[in-house]
């Protein structure tokens, strides 16, 4: 059978992206052109600066994607792209570049739900994977659990009620002094701490046992911070003078004698990987599946792959997980959700639009 060329672009944050993947699961090329270092400067992205950013990145990226894969445009038998949900802005660039491309190609356009293509990276580094399997989506944005029925189709089990796993990430780390991306410093760092030293709440969902709270967590570990603060200035507690911390607020230089922030840290990463491996374990249970996937950004951090891999094999259940630079946003992710989509007949016109706040199933 004919091979099938996809040409794919991810621009709903601050990677501008793109791919060449064959037959939904053969990665020709993968380019990526992140903008960390620049965002890193602020705290966290800032949407003008990031679309900016793209509209100078996606046509260059476009092209080194197809130089790398040794794949002319004639070849290509589709072009895929992120339509939902990011940043509008930055989804603007990909989208109109994507269909400009399309149009003067007289090739296909595929719109890609950027989570789908999250999922899909796993059929990249598992090429034996196929639905039906639990998925648990952990993103700075998102945290589902979903039940892949077929490619294209999901249920969702559960899903956060505020902050996604990687928010709380992203801002427990500003508050202890790591700045941004939070995720992976705040991994990083904990391998250093106490994961007991201070005990900060699991969040439970009376009557949602599958779905998720992590803004009260990440309340716990600024109010703790605080608390430390006050008593210190009360004199209730030693100020350890080997402590002092620059900083937006100077928290860290109050910690009582014994916690340091790799404690912190480590303490804060436990809670949410207990939430998220436990629900997992727990949903893949009640519903007879056999495979458990990871994926998103999230997906990528060594304490929950570590303790995602002990709890599968305690249950007798297979774990999968992409490699991390599928973990994060990417272009060959959305090649492989594009492949099932167009296997499947799914199309769309020139009136495709960003959708930023597009739901997971729509």
């Amino acid at each position: 059978m004919k091979s099938t060329y996809i040409l794919a672009i991810e621009s709903s944050c601050d990677e501008t992206a793109a791919a060449v993947v064959r037959d939904g699961r053969c990665v020709l090329s993968n380019i990526i052109s992140s903008q960390i270092d620049l965002h890193a400067l602020y705290g966290g992205v800032v949407p003008e600066i990031a679309s900016r950013k793209h509209i100078e990145h996606i046509i260059p990226v476009t092209t080194e994607a197809l130089k790398a894969a040794n794949v002319s445009l004639a070849e290509i038998d589709a072009v895929a792209v992120t339509y939902g949900p990011g940043l509008v802005g930055s989804l603007l660039v990909g989208v109109g570049a994507a269909k400009a491309i399309a149009y003067a190609a007289k090739k296909p356009l595929v719109g890609v739900h950027h989570i789908e293509g999250h999922i899909a990276a796993n059929y990249i580094s598992h090429p034996d994977l196929e639905p039906p399997f639990l998925c648990l989506i952990v993103s700075g944005g998102h945290t589902h659990l979903a039940m892949i029925e077929d490619y294209g189709s999901c249920r969702i089990l559960g899903r956060t009620h505020d902050d996604a796993a990687g928010e709380a990430y992203d801002k427990v780390a500003r508050a202890i002094g790591l700045g941004y991306p939070g995720g992976p410093k705040i991994d990083r760092l904990a391998k250093e701490g106490n994961p007991e030293a201070v005990a900060f709440p699991r969040a439970h969902i009376e009557g949602s046992p599958y779905d998720f709270s992590f803004s009260g967590v990440k309340s716990a570990v600024l109010n703790y911070l605080n608390s430390c603060k006050m008593k210190a200035l009360t004199g209730e507690t030693r100020h350890p003078a080997n402590m002092a911390h620059a900083g937006e607020e100077d928290y860290l230089s109050y910690l009582p004698e014994g916690i340091t922030q790799a404690d912190i840290a480590a303490s804060f990463q436990a809670a949410v990987v207990d939430v998220l491996t436990m629900r997992t374990v727990a949903a893949a249970k009640a519903q007879g599946v056999k495979k458990v996937a990871m994926a998103g950004g999230v997906a990528s951090n060594s304490a929950l792959r570590s303790r995602m891999r002990e709890l599968c094999e305690e249950n007798g259940l297979c774990l999968y997980y992409p490699e991390p630079i599928f973990c994060t946003d990417n272009a060959a992710m959305i090649g492989a959700a594009a492949y099932y989509e167009y296997r499947r007949g799914v199309t769309h016109d020139w009136t495709l639009n960003a959708v930023p706040n597009l739901k997971l199933g729509e």
